[in-house]
């Protein structure tokens, strides 16, 4: 008889005051499956929201667990909502891979790799007015899939036409001290008419993708933008969101959350369409923990996983075992669960 989840706890854990420190606990057979971190506002609604649907739902059965919790957001679209079902989601297939004794990887592919590769992101560095010479070689000699800076808009500058000249040079300045392309992240910064003056200013084959120029998801710019420039979109993809759009637009890159998108169970669902459209997955850096299982379930599909230069290893302290990556790696540990136990409760 498959056991049945008995209780769910919200747990804080210890953890500087701008950092995330919440854990999702949920509990069966005696056994912890977990989650985190996430957001205190995420916890909230997770003990608010979602902790009664959950009880006495099968551990093993994710679909049906998955539209317990669907069920009970009823028609909330919020990032809160998408994130909290994603956290018990996780949770949940944390809880099963332990009472199966194997990684959460194994659960969700038959023959899964032990080694994923990355690639490492950094866009907090300022790479516009001048290229850091020293921390481009320190990340190039590291051994990533290849490496993604930040690319944002000054919304100050009065010149659109120079400032967009100015983000083209920064990125044949990076190509040339890496000596490869790389991919470029606007973080939202942009808006239509900067895109297509940038694509006016720049050789698209100079650039791996330009990733979320937009605040908006304004399919008809990005179908657009996609007949010229490498574009990977996907990160802000919600529970209730029709991805179906997003993938027809002919995407160098999917950047799904696996866990903003409403967990590993709709994730899986995601990344087969993609792979039917042809289209290669990059999931986000911020769940990289489901996300490194993820990929090693689905070697053909996902390429590599995000790792985030700046903010990873600070999240990695949070975790009982962290996650270190190796010239260029992870190695899918071969203990049972999914490896976001905290470090401390």
């Amino acid at each position: 008889m498959a056991a049945r989840i008995e209780a769910i706890r919200v747990v804080t854990t210890k953890a500087g005051s701008s950092e995330d420190a919440t854990f999702v606990a949920l509990y069966a057979a005696g056994t912890i499956g977990w989650y985190g971190p996430v957001t205190a506002e995420i916890g909230r609604y997770v003990e608010a929201v979602l902790t009664q649907p959950a009880l006495g739902e099968p551990v093993n059965d994710h679909q049906r667990l998955h539209a317990a919790l669907c069920r009970a957001i009823r028609a909330d679209t919020s990032v809160v909502a998408s994130w909290a079902v994603g956290a018990v989601d996780c949770a949940a297939w944390d809880l099963h891979s332990q009472l199966a004794q194997v990684p959460v990887a194994d659960l969700l592919g038959a023959t899964p790799q032990r080694r994923v590769p990355l690639y490492a992101s950094w866009l907090s560095l300022d790479v516009t007015n001048g290229i850091p010479v020293a921390a481009v070689e320190r990340v190039k000699r590291d051994g990533w899939h290849f490496t993604k800076w930040g690319l944002r808009k000054n919304p100050a500058t009065d010149d659109r036409t120079a400032e967009a000249a100015q983000l083209a040079a920064a990125v044949r300045a990076m190509e040339a001290a890496l000596r490869q392309k790389a991919a470029f992240d606007a973080v939202f910064t942009w808006d239509p008419e900067f895109a297509f003056l940038f694509l006016d200013e720049l050789d698209p084959a100079s650039v791996r993708w330009l990733e979320d120029p937009l605040p908006q998801c304004d399919v008809k710019t990005y179908e657009a933008l996609a007949m010229s420039m490498p574009l990977a979109l996907g990160e802000r993809l919600l529970l209730h969101a029709d991805a179906a759009a997003i993938l027809r637009l002919k995407l160098q890159a999917f950047t799904l959350d696996v866990v903003a998108c409403g967990g590993l169970t709709r994730a899986v669902d995601l990344v087969t369409a993609a792979q039917t459209l042809g289209v290669l997955v990059y999931p986000h850096g911020r769940s990289f923990v489901p996300a490194v299982h993820l990929a090693a379930a689905y070697p053909d599909a996902i390429a590599a996983v995000e790792y985030r230069l700046q903010w990873e290893p600070v999240r990695q302290q949070r975790y009982a075992q962290p996650w270190l990556p190796s010239h260029g790696a992870i190695t899918v540990p071969r203990s049972p669960g999914l490896g976001a136990t905290p470090r401390s409760c």
